[in-house]
Order: C-alpha cells, then structure tokens, then sequence
C-alpha cells in the first residue's frame, strides 16, 4: 500500500517539476496553480519522509533522492498513461466494415497490441487487416482496398486520401558490431565491407537511393535484398553493413547483440511514418488510431531505444499531427 501523502498527482507534479526546475512551469504543464503544485510536493515529500528536489537552487534541482525516485515515478506514469491509451474505446459502432494496413516494422510487439484495442470496439464490424511494405499499403489506400493504412509517406499528395504524421524515422547505418562496435568510427567497416541494400521496389530503398544521389555516392550492388530481417541476419553475420531506420532496428530485436546502429556519416534524413485514411471517412477514427499508435510507439519503440542509443534524442520521435 503506497504511503498516506503519495498520490497521483503528487508524481506527476513531481515529474513536471523535475523536467523543467520551476513552480511556474509545472504548474502550467498539470494545469494547477502555483501554491498547489508547491503543496503537492510538501505533500510527496512529507510522506517519502526525503527531500527530492532543493528548494533553495533556482532553477530547482534533484536531490541524489530525488534523482532515484524520478527513475520510477516516469516508469509508473509511462505504464499507467499507456494502460490508459490501451482503454480507450474507439467509436466504431456505426462502421460495418474496415479494412486495415500496418507496415510490418510494427510486428513485434505494436501491432499485436493495437489490433487487440481495434478489435474490442469492433462489435458489429467485419475486420480486415493485413501487414506489408509500404508501396504495398500506399497502392491499397489508393485502389481502395483499404480503408486505413499505417506507412511510410511516399512524400506526396495523394488524391482522395488524408494524412496524419506519426513518426519521424531517421535514416541510420548499421555495421556488424563484430567489425564497429558503439562509439567507434564505422568508417572502416563501410570501405572493408559491401553495402547491403533493401530490395529496389521498397519504398525505403528508393528513399535511400536519392539521399545517395545527392551527395554524389555510388555504393555496392551486388546484395538487393527483399526481406528486412535477411538484411539484418546479413548485417549480424559480417557480411556487409546497411542503412536502415530505428524502427527497423528495433524490429530485429534479435540481432541486437550483433548488429551496431551510428548515425549517418553522409548528411541526416529520415522518412515520416503516417496513418492514412479515405476523404469520406469520420475523422475521428483515423484520430483515435493515430493517437493510440503514438502511446505505443513511445512506449515500445522510442523510449528504450533513445535510452540505449543517445544520439537519437530529438531524431526518433513522435509527430504532431
């Protein structure tokens, strides 16, 4: 049982607080005043029986308690603001029919979670969904035969269909980490090994390839490779190194051990992710998945890998859409 005095509240001000050093700016990100969010911290610390932050430093700052506790208090606020999204009801009782496209980048552990929240709300509605690569869903969403599709954005307007930003993805390389481990100059590994490329069709591939035309760079053919999770095998094996994207690092999980992401020695870019749905459908259910994705992708994918590999920070992020 949590202490009389450690509430809810009392965490949230504590991590809003902690994030940006003043009253003033806590109170205006929880929408309380300043003399509340003052009384909410006597309140957590009275109870911890610990000073978290010094109160006498302007901007405040963390006490070596404090430091400790605001580990799990973003923990539990995380958990709880995604088992709050994963509650949601999406209001679909008057759609019939959905038919649905995910980039299979979110096989892992987002989709499953996403479909289980749609198939809840669906209780008089045929569902279809499917995974596959981004030109694959495009071309659905364009034929109609979806009605909503999680992608990559070709970087054009598509007529009859609406977009909503999701993710900014950057551009990254990957190197056999048995030849360039974290933190080392994968120079070496980039003129010692063949470049591995995604097969030319893929949408990622052809982003690839302009970024390359645009700094004038003319790398290996002799791999086109369709599967990502080849690629990645290829990568873990020592056979070359490839560009890829956080989301598709994340995706192959299980070469982690193997495989080392850097960033980009040849100029930042990155690819959008968005959700994207018929002009005639209610804009409410494109919203709702969109939002619901978002928590998920925070949670799963953004998060930990940022925690992992810094050098993503600001790079790897959500999208206001």
């Amino acid at each position: 049982m949590l202490k009389k005095g450690v509430t809810l509240r009392g965490l949230e001000v504590f991590e809003a607080l902690a994030s940006h050093g003043t009253v003033a700016q806590a109170a205006e990100l929880t929408g309380l005043s300043q003399p509340a969010v003052s009384q909410q911290m006597r309140n957590l610390e009275t109870a911890l029986g610990v000073a978290l932050v010094n109160h006498g430093t302007r901007p405040m700052k963390l006490t070596a308690a404090g430091r400790n506790f605001l580990a799990h208090t973003q923990s539990v606020l995380s958990e709880l603001r995604l088992a709050q999204s994963e509650l949601l009801v999406m209001d679909l009782t008057n759609v019939t029919s959905l038919s649905m496209g995910i980039i299979d980048d979110f096989d892992n552990d987002v989709t499953p979670r996403l479909v289980t929240s749609l198939a809840e709300s669906l209780t008089n509605c045929s569902f279809r969904m499917i995974t596959a690569a981004s030109h694959d869903i495009t071309a659905g969403m364009l034929d109609q035969s979806l009605d909503l599709g999680v992608a990559a954005s070709p970087g054009e307007v598509m007529e009859g269909i609406v977009e909503y930003p999701l993710v900014r993805d950057p551009f990254i390389l990957v190197t056999p980490t048995s030849h360039c481990g974290a933190g080392e100059d994968p120079s070496s590994a980039i003129q010692t090994l063949p470049f591995l490329r995604y097969e030319r069709q893929q949408l990622i591939s052809r982003q690839i390839d302009a970024q390359l035309k645009r700094h004038s760079l003319a790398l290996d053919d002799r791999f086109e490779i369709g599967s990502h999770m080849a690629l990645m095998a290829c990568v873990a094996r020592g056979i070359g190194w490839a560009i890829t994207t956080p989301m598709g690092f994340m995706r192959a999980a299980r070469f982690h051990d193997q495989v080392t992401p850097h960033p980009l020695p040849f100029g930042q870019f990155h690819r959008q992710i968005s959700v994207f749905a018929k002009a005639d459908w209610a804009d409410t259910v494109p919203r709702d998945v969109a939002r619901n994705l978002s928590e998920l992708v925070a949670k799963r994918m953004i998060d930990p890998l940022i925690e992992k590999q810094p050098f993503l920070k600001g790079q790897f992020r959500l999208l206001e859409g």
